[in-house]
């Protein structure tokens, strides 16, 4: 809950209590009956909470329904649970006095207040709709002005991509009579810069795609060490057919190499892709290179996260754990 959502909700309490607080103090006939009123809106409140802070973040938007009833009724349990210990036991020992009978039959007791609870979990359920379209409104436009930022970026920056691959294929037919492996760098390179320049708009690409690009990557990183390069990459599941936001993978590998150790044969870099179903893991578990002299992020972890929660939101989850000597990053993603 934000700052902004918590002051609505203390200014709707207080107004609310100070309707019913005052039009019962103009009834001169209300005596104890006040407390009975007390206790009711407190029990309403804390359906209301269980509902607004639980129930319905961790169920209704995540199309979870034998959940979301589970909790619902869950909800419905704390208001009448809560009220009976209050007005029927509480109230009797200090006050003497019961809000039922004493003689009335529990069957009747949890179907008199299911009536009474409903309207707390209805409120809870059309207050928490109203701020989460206000969230999901703000959030898609800063998408659009973070997308126009990156337009404009683009532009600024951008090479012309044709300009790009002709000096590309120039240099190939320089460097394929000296040295077969120089060449296919060079082929290499062009594969990766034209997935990053035509192939990675901000929408989704062939996961098979990425998986190339970190196939590519990791080709021309080797060719820096020669023989002491030590890395795994390996494939779980299918990944024909299946889309992803493009070089939304890539990232977490360039750290791991530019802030790793890659010639460690007992202890290599790792990276495993596995696909299950719509799901999607991928972990890289890198050793930690205390050696380092570039502390730069490149594009930062913070700008990562908020790229999965743009396109990804309630559907990844990100973890990273950091050790004395290891470092890894743990992605699950719904396609």
């Amino acid at each position: 809950m934000t700052k902004k959502e918590r002051n609505y909700h203390i200014i709707g309490w207080a107004l609310y209590w100070a309707y019913v607080i005052i039009g019962e103090y103009m009834d001169p006939s209300v005596g104890h009956n006040l407390k009975f009123i007390y206790s009711f809106i407190f029990v309403k409140m804390i359906e209301f909470y269980v509902c607004y802070l639980w129930v319905f973040p961790k169920f209704l938007n995540k199309g979870k329904i034998p959940q979301l009833i589970g909790g619902i009724a869950v909800a419905t349990a704390s208001f009448i649970a809560s009220r009976y210990l209050i007005e029927q036991v509480l109230y009797n020992i200090l006050f003497h006095i019961q809000n039922y009978d004493a003689g009335v039959k529990l069957s009747y007791y949890i179907t008199d207040n299911l009536y009474y609870g409903s309207s707390a979990i209805i409120l809870s359920a059309a207050i928490y709709l109203g701020f989460d379209s206000l969230k999901k409104s703000e959030e898609n436009r800063s998408l659009r002005e973070e997308k126009v930022q990156a337009e404009l970026a683009f532009l600024k920056t951008q090479i012309n991509p044709h300009f790009l691959y002709n000096t590309l294929n120039y240099i190939y037919s320089l460097a394929y009579p000296v040295s077969e492996e120089l060449a296919g760098a060079v082929v290499k390179l062009s594969q990766l810069m034209r997935y990053m320049l035509t192939e990675s708009a901000d929408g989704a690409v062939d996961l098979q795609k990425e998986v190339e690009y970190i196939h590519n990557y990791i080709s021309i990183f080797k060719m820096r060490f020669e023989d002491h390069f030590f890395v795994d990459f390996d494939i779980d599941g299918g990944i024909a057919g299946k889309r992803i936001a493009s070089l939304i993978l890539v990232p977490f590998v360039e750290n791991a190499f530019k802030h790793g150790v890659v010639n460690d044969p007992a202890q290599p870099i790792e990276i495993n892709l596995k696909v299950t179903g719509n799901q999607l893991l991928f972990i890289v578990n890198n050793e930690i290179n205390k050696q380092e002299k570039d502390h730069s992020t490149g594009i930062g972890l913070p700008n990562i996260r908020r790229r999965l929660e743009l396109i990804y939101p309630n559907r990844h989850e990100l973890k990273i754990s950091s050790a004395e000597e290891t470092y890894s990053v743990t992605l699950c993603i719904d396609l």
